[in-house]
């Protein structure tokens, strides 16, 4: 999740789980602070933008490491906030904090290596956009009142923060569930045979679902909005690239990339470029993650680096067309 949301959760688990014995600025404070430690790996660069996107939310996200971590760290909160006598409830704290943030992360689509050392499997559930201020806003509201008013009434308010985001993340799964069984039944129709279905939200809210069905060398994006007359789905059909493969399929970047993308990735050749795609994140024609690995000479030649050269859509447009979308209007996506 962004930035914002992380703190704000982190801040409230903070109030939460230290309740009366500290005061709940200093709880908050050291909350916000845990809760932004594991994006710090952001400022870590491993020389090649394609590392930097798959070894992100790698092992700061990790739950085992975080779990070694919190110990020393909860021990250096309990000397600077003068309440040594308290540190196994900081421990206990800072804990819930770090381990809070990747499982939010997780509920993205990106991608988060949960499992590590153990496992480098990136777990996504995928039920909810980066940015939901929907999500946000509870924590927010229930941190700035824990802060400014009496100390029972603003723990209470906290809490009801915290239950509705928490409730809003599974109505996101639900949501989630009833639009891949509407996709499902849509792409049986269409006599499309998916071997791999995505259905993620598009920005800033859960109404609005992107539907990708990957079928051998094509892939199928479509859009459905809970608020659509029907479940009919209209799909635009893409070439997957699959016959690059024999240029480039072999880079450690190209197999990484379709590793972490679980299948949704597409090859594309452009202007003596050779690249690859993680269909996840966008939408036609705009992805955040595309990346040129090889030009085009003969033999093909691999790249020292990888350059992403991803693009955003245009976003004066692009949230007139979510909005109208939203709202149940049969509108083409921008292209």
């Amino acid at each position: 999740m962004d930035s914002l949301s992380q703190i704000a959760l982190g801040a409230a688990v903070g109030v939460a789980a230290m309740g009366r014995r500290t005061a709940p600025w200093k709880a908050a404070a050291w909350g916000a602070v845990a809760g932004t430690l594991p994006d710090l790996d952001v400022l870590i660069d491993h020389g090649d933008p394609i590392l930097n996107m798959v070894l992100h939310r790698a092992e700061t996200h990790a739950p085992f490491w975080l779990t070694l971590f919190s110990l020393p760290f909860a021990m250096v909160v309990a000397r600077l906030s003068g309440e040594w006598d308290r540190w196994r409830r900081w421990w206990w704290a800072m804990w819930l904090v770090l381990v809070t943030h990747p499982l939010l992360d997780a509920m993205t689509v990106y991608g988060t290596q949960l499992a590590l050392p153990f496992s480098d499997h990136p777990f996504g559930v995928g039920s909810i956009f980066i940015i939901d201020p929907l999500y946000t806003l509870p924590l927010l509201v229930g941190v700035v009142w824990a802060l400014s008013s009496s100390a029972g009434q603003g723990r209470r308010a906290n809490a009801v923060g915290l239950m509705l985001s928490t409730a809003y993340l599974g109505w996101t799964v639900a949501a989630q569930a009833a639009v891949t069984d509407t996709a499902q039944k849509a792409l049986a129709v269409q006599g499309i045979r998916a071997e791999h279905l995505l259905v993620t939200p598009t920005a800033f809210n859960t109404v609005l679902w992107r539907v990708v069905a990957v079928d051998g060398a094509h892939y199928h994006e479509g859009f459905h909005s809970l608020l659509d007359e029907g479940d009919a789905i209209r799909f635009d059909r893409f070439d997957r690239g699959t016959a690059l493969a024999a240029d480039i399929g072999a880079q450690d970047g190209v197999q990484r990339i379709q590793a972490f993308s679980k299948g949704f990735w597409a090859m594309w050749e452009q202007s003596g470029q050779l690249g690859i795609t993680d269909l996840r994140m966008g939408q036609e024609p705009a992805y955040i993650f595309r990346f040129a690995v090889a030009e085009r000479r003969s033999p093909v030649v691999p790249l020292a680096e990888s350059r992403q050269i991803g693009s955003r859509p245009d976003v004066k447009r692009g949230l007139s067309w979510l909005w109208r979308r939203a709202g149940g209007e049969p509108l083409p996506p921008p292209r």
